[in-house]
């Protein structure tokens, strides 16, 4: 169940995600994905019809205080992986 931080992407989701957009419609209304976004479901949200993606773990995955260059590239990653994805 959903509620804690680093839970994995619940895949059946994204149905809920497409028809809902589809209830949409054109109207001004962002969908908005909390829960196990990385490089890889980023693509699925989007193309489902998410515009807004929460990202938690996957930016701080690999990073620390010696180490924050790697938050960047995580974020641009998850960025990347998403925008190259077409509705």
């Amino acid at each position: 169940n959903p509620g804690f931080g680093g839970q994995t992407f619940i895949h059946s989701q994204v149905k809920k995600i497409k028809t809902l957009r589809d209830m949409i419609g054109d109207r001004p209304i962002h969908i908005e994905i909390d829960g196990g976004i990385t490089s890889e479901t980023a693509p699925l949200a989007v193309k489902a019809g998410a515009d807004v993606l929460v990202a938690g773990s996957a930016v701080f995955e690999g990073g620390s205080v010696e180490n924050p260059q790697v938050y960047g590239s995580n974020i641009n990653a998850i960025r990347n992986a998403a925008t190259a994805v077409q509705r």
